[in-house]
């Protein structure tokens, strides 16, 4: 569907055109008509589907018709990147019509509290914000949601599974019974249909590609040691010059450091991005990498979702996703727009069934390469033991045996 068929303004129309857009994506063609209906909504898509512009359109058209001059619609996301980059959408699409925005987020200085502070007493017609940061304002007593006509709940899967429950319902509990509710979420368990039935009234449900990678993304493994990894990253890395932009995924700060120290010490062009960076920090990695300054970026599970990076080239997953609907999310970082991908993943002896969870989820499976020569034998892929650490052979080369911490326990870490 072309967009110039749906029921929205010509300034609105223009914007979209101007930023480069021609025609629906799925979830916009079904979602954008039932919301300019006024009903309630509650739609599935993976990342990647376009499901920002397909609540942010009807709702920029809702405000640029409506004569209020209070705050109009709240958005509410998981992190501080995500209610960013909502805002930069807002931004690109709101300029010819006039409607204010603002990101409500942690992690600033006393200058964002004050400017947050003037936008909700003041109203901004949109506000996007993570559930915690908005509370402390709500606690303040100033807080003026009175006249909300749209709440939006984006990424709601990942808000519940961080514990955002009773922020969520404490948040709306401060909004107008008479309302209309979108929730957006990549996927659709039964925890998120119990969630919906607390705050939509009589949703119209959309589901567009559950909790499958785009068709565009070449998805591979290597089965390996954890002493391996580093060495088969830079052995990957080094044989893809033509890859210009890459997310490298680790499950923790730790990780994160040493995986760009030892890139750094190779000549590749990489930065690392975790919640050890202050959040002008971070803006400026994610900047640099999304204007191809720098080539590849390592992150920690924050990046997986909400990160609207183009023209990723390659995905690496350093170590298995912990939920199999993560790695959905993480491989929808590339093959977005019709565009292919590539993306590879690390699988340890330990994570041999966790890997297996998501060849069940995603109905397919994946190929097993082998090691590059140099780096030694890896472990056999086994599955047998549903809960427990697979089964695997023990090789008596050294290379090959499982990293240890000190005294024999093997190191756990957290993010």
């Amino acid at each position: 569907m072309k967009f110039e068929e749906l029921d929205i303004s010509d300034e609105l129309l223009d914007a979209i055109i101007d930023m480069g857009f021609e025609e629906t994506t799925p979830i916009q063609e079904l979602a954008i008509p039932e919301i300019l209906k006024g009903n309630d909504l509650i739609a599935c898509a993976q990342t990647g589907t376009g499901k920002t512009a397909a609540f942010l359109l009807p709702v920029l058209e809702f405000i640029h018709n409506s004569q209020s001059k209070e705050t109009n619609t709240l958005i509410i996301v998981p992190t501080r990147e995500l209610a960013i980059q909502i805002d930069q959408h807002i931004q690109g699409l709101a300029y010819p019509l006039n409607i204010t925005s603002i990101p409500i987020y942690g992690g600033g200085d006393g200058d964002d509290w004050g400017q947050q502070k003037i936008a909700l007493t003041q109203g901004a017609d949109i506000i996007v914000a993570t559930p915690g940061k908005l509370i402390s304002h709500l606690n303040m007593g100033y807080v003026k949601f009175d006249k909300i006509e749209h709440l939006i709940l984006d990424e709601a899967d990942r808000m519940l599974d961080i514990g955002f429950h009773d922020d969520i319902l404490k948040i709306i509990s401060f909004l107008p019974k008479k309302r209309q509710n979108l929730m957006f979420s990549a996927t659709m368990p039964q925890k998120i249909r119990a969630f919906a039935s607390k705050i939509l009234n009589n949703p119209f449900e959309i589901n567009i590609s559950i909790s499958k990678p785009a068709e565009g993304v070449l998805q591979a493994a290597y089965l390996i040691y954890d002493n391996q990894k580093i060495d088969l990253i830079n052995n990957l890395l080094a044989d893809k010059p033509d890859y210009k932009s890459i997310l490298v995924f680790s499950s923790s700060k730790r990780k994160v450091r040493e995986i760009v120290s030892s890139l750094k010490k190779n000549k590749f062009s990489v930065e690392g991005i975790s919640s050890d960076l202050l959040q002008n920090e971070r803006e400026e990695v994610l900047l640099k990498f999304k204007s191809k300054q720098t080539r590849i970026l390592v992150a920690t599970d924050v990046l997986s979702r909400g990160i609207d990076i183009k023209d990723i080239n390659l995905i690496i997953n350093f170590d298995v996703p912990h939920d199999a609907e993560d790695y959905v999310h993480r491989v929808g970082r590339t093959a977005r727009a019709d565009t292919t991908g590539v993306a590879l993943t690390f699988v340890n002896e330990d994570d041999m069934f966790k890997f297996h969870r998501i060849e069940q989820l995603i109905e397919r499976e994946i190929i097993k390469l082998p090691l590059p020569q140099g780096l030694g034998n890896a472990p056999e892929w086994n599955t047998r033991m549903k809960g427990r650490r697979p089964y695997y052979s023990k090789k008596k080369n050294s290379r090959n045996k499982p990293y240890t911490g000190e005294k024999g326990k093997r190191r756990t870490t957290k993010l």
